[in-house]
């Protein structure tokens, strides 16, 4: 995946977890907006870290 997809992705990745945690925060779900979070910050990082899946063809 090109390396512009990626950060824009990551943005808005970072952008929804944000205001879900807001959401949650506000709701007053604290535990849950912090879950939020943490799945939001590991999710850019999968992204980043991890090879995309192809097929054997593709080498």
């Amino acid at each position: 995946m090109p390396v512009h997809i990626k950060t824009i992705l990551s943005l808005f990745t970072l952008i929804v977890g944000a205001m879900a945690h807001w959401y949650e925060k506000y709701a007053g779900n604290e535990q849950l907006s912090w879950v939020v979070t943490g799945l939001a910050v590991f999710m850019v990082l999968a992204i980043w870290v991890f090879p995309e899946a192809g097929s054997a063809t593709d080498k």
